[in-house]
């Protein structure tokens, strides 16, 4: 297992001795290119992809945000995944076989009006994924989606962590109180574990999904409130 991250070896430790990590800005065309380089150097060129790298960045109102706001949500939750495919998906197609999976987000079907740049990025996510699946699958390489809704994530634990100092409560607090007040609709009233995300990803990542292209899993605790489509 190869894992790439800004921060380098601290998550692959974490993993035991079978995880590899490499530090990479995923931003950076240059830095993408040179993890391809490092990686069949190194290693060997995967078969399977999990791209999962992202930031909510600016909130506010849609029309408020600032150039810069929405180009650094698009850069990291989005073309961060299209440098790391055009990387890693052409060597999967020659071997006839692979696995891709884009984690997207609740986002992307449910937007909400102050993660504008997010929401977008998202939908993104989505539509690119859908179109790649439709000219790898041919070749052996199959494209899907998980999109995750309020995970117990160092991310959303900012977030709440933010929240909860700004009104002056607990942890758990805050995470109840937006539950009540933002995801009205999330049934399960908690926050989902990265584990039950995992357990999609890995789900689409192997030969029992042999006949599923171009799908969005939602793992989110009912969050969306429409009909998966």
């Amino acid at each position: 297992m190869i894992l790439v991250d800004l921060k380098g070896d601290a998550v692959a430790e974490a993993l035991g001795p079978s995880a590899r990590a490499l530090q990479a800005d995923l931003t950076e065309p240059d830095q993408v290119r040179g993890l391809g380089a490092s990686v069949e150097e190194r290693f060997t060129m995967p078969d399977i992809v999990v791209c999962a790298a992202g930031v909510t960045g600016a909130k506010g109102h849609p029309l408020e945000l600032t150039d810069s706001d929405w180009n650094e949500a698009w850069q990291t939750d989005f073309m961060s995944v299209v440098r790391t495919l055009r990387v890693f998906v052409p060597t999967m197609e020659k071997r006839g076989w692979g696995r891709v999976v884009i984690v997207s987000s609740e986002n992307a079907a449910q937007p909400y009006g102050d993660e504008a740049v997010y929401n977008v990025a998202k939908a993104g996510l989505l539509n690119f994924a859908k179109g790649l699946s439709r000219v790898a699958a041919g070749k052996g390489v199959l494209v899907n989606c998980v999109s995750p809704a309020f995970i117990e994530t160092p991310m959303t634990d900012g977030m709440m962590d933010k929240k909860a100092e700004g009104e002056g409560v607990s942890r758990d607090q805050a995470v109840n109180e937006f539950l009540d007040e933002e995801r009205p609709y999330l049934e399960l009233k908690r926050r989902g574990k990265p584990e039950e995300v995992a357990a999609a990803i890995a789900f689409l990542c192997s030969e029992k999904a042999s006949f599923v292209v171009g799908a969005n899993y939602r793992v989110d605790g009912g969050s969306v409130a429409s009909m998966s489509l």
